[in-house]
C-alpha cells in the first residue's frame, strides 16, 4: 500500500473513532426534564386560569399539595399567595392553563423554566366581566374565541400580521357559552399580534369594545 493510501485509510479510522466517541458522548447526556413543582395553598384546591390573571376564566381546579409539571413560565398579574408576591405564572400543559407561581412549590424563588412562547397558547380577557376570550394556538395556526356573557354582542378577535397586514377578524357570534375555532394564515415562525374584544358584527369595521391588551405570539 501506498503512504498516501495509507494516510487516507488512517484519516478515515480517526473520524469514525471520532463520531463513535461523539454519539456516545451524546447519549450520555440526559434529556432535559420538565420543571416540577407541588401546589400549596391553604387547604383549598387552586383555580387554573386560562391565561395569567386571576380576571381570566377558570378552566379547572388542582388540589393542595398535587405535584405539577410546568411547561414555561411568563409574566402575568401580580398575585399575592402563601409563597410571597409575584408577577410569575406557570403554565401546566396537563391541566391546560395558568397558575401563580406564588402557589407552587419549586426550592427556587426565579425562574426554573423557559419562557412560554410557541406552543404554549396565548390568552386575554376583556375588561368586565370578561364577556370575550381568545386563544391563539401555534400548531396548525388557529384561534379558539369564546362568548362568556350573555350581552347581546359578539366575542371578536381582531388581529394583525407582518408586513401590516389587518386588521382580520375571528368572529363568535353563536351566543353566551359557545366557542368558536378557526385557522388562520400565519407561516411557520410567523408573528401574530391580536387583541380580544366585543362588538357588533361587521365584515370589514367593527366598532371593538372593551378589547384587552394586545399580545403577541409566533406559529410553530
Amino acid at each position: 500500500m501506498k503512504p498516501s493510501s495509507i494516510r487516507r485509510s488512517a484519516a478515515r479510522t480517526a473520524a469514525v473513532l471520532l463520531a463513535t466517541t461523539a454519539l456516545s458522548l451524546v447519549s450520555m447526556v440526559p434529556a432535559m426534564a420538565a420543571a416540577t413543582g407541588t401546589v400549596q395553598t391553604a387547604g383549598d384546591p387552586l383555580n387554573v386560569r386560562r391565561a395569567p390573571t386571576t380576571a381570566a376564566s377558570v378552566v379547572r381546579t388542582v388540589a393542595n399539595g398535587a405535584s405539577v409539571s410546568i411547561d414555561c413560565q411568563t409574566t402575568g398579574q401580580s398575585v399575592t399567595g402563601p409563597l410571597g408576591t409575584s408577577t410569575l405564572w406557570d403554565y401546566i400543559p396537563a391541566l391546560g392553563g395558568y397558575i401563580s407561581d406564588t402557589y407552587v412549590k419549586t426550592g427556587s424563588d426565579g425562574r426554573i423554566a423557559p419562557d412560554c412562547g410557541v406552543g404554549s397558547g396565548s390568552a386575554e380577557c376583556s375588561t368586565g366581566a370578561c364577556a370575550a376570550e381568545g386563544l391563539f394556538r401555534s400548531a396548525s395556526p388557529r384561534f379558539s374565541v369564546w362568548d362568556r356573557d350573555a350581552d347581546g354582542k359578539s366575542a371578536v378577535v381582531a388581529y394583525w400580521l407582518k408586513g401590516g397586514v389587518g386588521p382580520l377578524y375571528v368572529w363568535n357570534s353563536n351566543g353566551n357559552g359557545t366557542q368558536v375555532d378557526k385557522v388562520v394564515s400565519v407561516p411557520a415562525g410567523g408573528w401574530v399580534h391580536y387583541k380580544v374584544c366585543v362588538a357588533n358584527y361587521s365584515a370589514t369595521s367593527p366598532v371593538l369594545e372593551a378589547c384587552s391588551n394586545g399580545i403577541t405570539d409566533f406559529a410553530a
